[in-house]
């Protein structure tokens, strides 16, 4: 007998689509749709794509390509400029579902070194909608405590190292609100892998090492992890195999195949995989799927992973060859089945903004 296990929505915080100034890298149609193929009912996009999203009309440009070509649901942070944009707040804060900080490893004036200016864009981000941060190493505690000052929630991206998750271990424990996502490449490649690897084992933050790796499976064990986000990121092969190949990998077909394959080996419990890709990113983010949204994975499916079959139009994986249990078979929104387990069902602009109610749409 088969045995299936049926998602209610999962969704990841974290991707950064392609499409507009970078449409050769994938399109906000065929990142979507790798999404669907992933199991993913909702994805929430990055803004350091260009063209940035810093500004409203930024802001407008990227929801109307969005709302024409998406076939999952989704929603888009609002970028923190180095070049103080606090001012749009106020106009912006309806349809995103939150404000990103890029505090490491990143360029132009979404990078943001200067503490008192980060703690300018903290003290006038309205209301409740998270804050997602990008910060690695001592970062992490300079970001701590502005959250500690102005107790605003807080998801700290992709944490890699053990003394990140030290630091969050602390704060949790502190009462602080702030929540943790770590990555599937930061959770089976470490830096033993990049030999093998080469620039398409390249990303940010980086690959660490396998103590750093164990501390991340511990604390998704101790509840200081709370989502698997996949940091999806395609670039070309080109761009790759170029002499300054840019960060970052694709990563929204492989996560939950990968993870169902670590529930098999012991390593994460049903339950918690449950939690870590649809229940603690929906409360994190505020939004709940209904009933008749959800996707169906059979646990016992075995494949082998492989570039050319993924729905990503870069065509490559870092988990090229990698031996996985688990595929996804189908994904249902609102009642309509969007994905067979072969092909993606959904029409272009099918998807919606989640946060669409706050734009006056009905």
């Amino acid at each position: 007998m088969t045995h299936t296990l049926t998602l209610p929505g999962p969704f990841d915080p974290h991707v950064h689509l392609r499409g507009m100034d970078w449409a050769h890298k994938g399109t906000f149609a065929s990142e979507t749709a790798a999404a669907l193929a992933g199991g993913y009912w909702a994805v929430l996009d990055m803004p350091n794509t260009p063209p940035t999203t810093t500004d409203p009309a930024a802001l407008a440009a990227k929801l109307d390509a969005l709302g024409r070509d998406a076939v999952c649901d989704w929603g888009v942070y609002f970028g923190a400029s180095q070049d103080d944009n606090t001012a749009a707040y106020t106009q912006i804060t309806g349809p995103v579902c939150g404000l990103k900080i890029i505090n490491n490893a990143t360029t132009g004036s979404l990078l943001i070194r200067d503490q008192a200016m980060r703690a300018r864009h903290y003290a006038a981000w309205p209301g409740r909608k998270p804050i997602a941060v990008h910060a690695e190493a001592e970062t992490v505690a300079d970001i701590l405590a502005l959250v500690r000052q102005y107790r605003k929630p807080t998801h700290f991206c992709h944490i890699s190292l053990a003394d990140e998750i030290r630091l969050l271990r602390a704060a949790k424990e502190d009462g602080l609100p702030v929540t943790a996502g770590v990555t599937p490449h930061h959770l089976l490649l470490t830096q033993d892998d990049i030999g093998a690897l080469g620039a398409l084992g390249y990303m940010k933050p980086e690959l660490s090492t396998k103590a750093d790796q164990q501390a991340l499976w511990d604390g998704i064990a101790r509840g200081v992890v709370d989502v698997v986000e996949s940091d999806h990121a395609p670039h070309t092969r080109e761009e790759k195999a170029s002499a300054r190949p840019p960060g970052g990998v694709p990563g929204l077909e492989t996560t939950l195949p990968l993870l169902c394959t670590a529930v098999r080996e012991g390593r994460l419990t049903l339950e918690r995989l449950v939690e870590l890709v649809a229940l603690r990113p929906q409360a994190i983010f505020g939004v709940r799927p209904d009933a008749a949204t959800y996707t169906v994975v059979d646990l016992d499916a075995a494949g082998t992973i492989t570039g050319a079959n993924l729905h990503t139009l870069c065509g490559w994986t870092p988990f090229e060859g990698m031996q996985v249990t688990g595929k996804v078979r189908e994904v249902w929104i609102r009642g309509r089945k969007v994905y067979d387990g072969e092909r993606v069902l959904a029409a272009p602009g099918s998807g919606v903004n989640l946060y669409r109610a706050e734009r006056g749409a009905p």
